[in-house]
């Protein structure tokens, strides 16, 4: 296959792709996530069920596509940072600055549906938790590295089972107070009253919680990687 035809049919690919998540999204919008089948999918952007299988594994997968770039920025922001750079902060710096993208884009009065369906189904809540495990996992690999290296300015290199240990407690512990208070913005979006506190509420409280973590996970680490 030549250069030029290999090119053409990787566009083709991407364009099926992109418009069987763009039917995909509209149907779940209009008519609910559960009530949507991939037979449905298929028939409104006209392509054969094997087709969405073949660019989405399951339904879930098809539901979230483009809507978490976290699950691998932040790991990537860890590993991208300046030479020298603190890889602790950068995963801090890099939570803050998805979670700032994804309240404002939740908080968009279009990106309703979004949420209820998320709140009404048990299978995308499920996922979602999945994602945010998948993210984790990636983060931990990539601390585990700094740590290990001596990278990291709160502690001496570490050999690897404890950049293991510390690496892993660090990522759960901020993906994990993300996810609280992601899921406190949603609940306000939903159901908060009238005049109740919402997206600037929640990302001062992100703020602040991330500050003391650094703070904490520094103090946890002085004391497992102290001399003995």
């Amino acid at each position: 296959m030549s250069e030029v035809n290999g090119g053409r049919r990787e566009r083709r690919k991407a364009q099926t792709r992109a418009e069987v998540r763009q039917t995909a999204q509209r149907l779940f919008a209009e008519r609910g996530f559960d009530s949507v089948t991939i037979a449905d999918v298929a028939a409104a952007a006209d392509v054969a069920v094997q087709t969405v299988f073949n660019h989405f594994e399951t339904k879930e997968a098809l539901f979230f596509d483009g809507r978490t770039p976290w699950v691998e920025s932040v790991a990537a922001a860890v590993t991208q940072r300046a030479p020298g750079g603190d890889p602790v902060t950068a995963l801090r710096s890099a939570l803050e600055s998805d979670m700032l993208d994804l309240v404002q884009q939740e908080t968009r009065p279009e990106n309703r549906s979004y949420l209820v369906a998320l709140q009404r189904s048990t299978l995308l809540q499920a996922r979602e938790r999945t994602l945010v495990e998948e993210a984790g996992e990636r983060v931990a690999a990539v601390l585990s590295e700094a740590i290990a290296a001596g990278d990291w300015s709160a502690a001496p290199a570490a050999d690897q089972g404890t950049a293991r240990v510390l690496s892993r407690l660090i990522a759960d512990v901020f993906l994990a107070a993300g996810r609280v208070l992601v899921l406190e913005h949603r609940r306000l979006l939903l159901h908060g009253a009238p005049g109740e506190p919402r997206s600037s509420s929640v990302l001062a409280t992100a703020t602040t919680t991330f500050d003391e973590l650094e703070c904490s996970v520094r103090a946890v680490a002085g004391k497992l990687l102290r001399p003995r």
